[in-house]
């Protein structure tokens, strides 16, 4: 989900819809006809628990240092009660941290590529991350390990890998005890998860 430059709240991958236009520099009314808002999706998913990704990376066009999109997000949840069904997850550590401070009642992910390794630190990052609220830690999932899912439960987080559509895959990480995945293919996960 990316801030538009009204403020409006668009659930688009990328920072640029297919016509090359920067979602930041755009108004959400002038969003493509296809693309929802987020209170759109959100009343598509009732009687789910939701993981609401906010797309604000350094790396990617439009960053905002300010994590101007923390307000509008938390506010639209707490009026439309999705406050308790949502996990908030992104790759840039300020804005996570800014959604704790906004809201610490608000579950919060750290979505990230790389995890350091148990020589490298592991262990006191994982710490960090639990002792400053965060309750998941959502990797890529081949950087995942039995090891790595046991300090991550040994910290008091949760592991939800994204994106995993190899159901081989899928079967070994249930089996170290992965919380959840992120996959393109729920078919395949279910029928790995209730065993055919």
């Amino acid at each position: 989900m990316r801030l538009a430059a009204d403020g409006a709240l668009v659930v688009h991958h990328d920072p640029h819809f297919a016509d090359g236009r920067l979602i930041a520099d755009t108004p959400g009314a002038e969003r493509p006809e296809h693309v929802p808002l987020l209170a759109r999706a959100m009343d598509a998913c009732q009687g789910m628990r939701v993981n609401v990704e906010i797309k604000n990376s350094p790396e990617e066009a439009g960053y905002d240092p300010a994590n101007a999109v923390v307000a509008p997000t938390v506010a639209l949840l707490r009026e439309t009660g999705w406050r308790d069904r949502v996990l908030i997850s992104c790759f840039d550590r300020p804005t996570l941290d800014a959604v704790r401070s906004a809201d610490p009642g608000l579950p919060t992910a750290y979505l990230t590529m790389d995890i350091p390794g148990a020589d490298d630190g592991r262990e006191d990052w994982l710490a960090g991350l639990a002792g400053d609220g965060h309750v998941a830690l959502h990797p890529y999932w081949r950087r995942v390990d039995a090891e790595v899912i046991e300090a991550c439960h040994r910290a008091g987080l949760a592991v939800n890998v994204w994106t995993c559509d190899d159901p081989e895959a899928m079967a070994r990480l249930v089996g170290w005890g992965v919380d959840g995945i992120c996959t393109n293919v729920p078919d395949v996960a279910l029928e790995v998860l209730t065993g055919g």
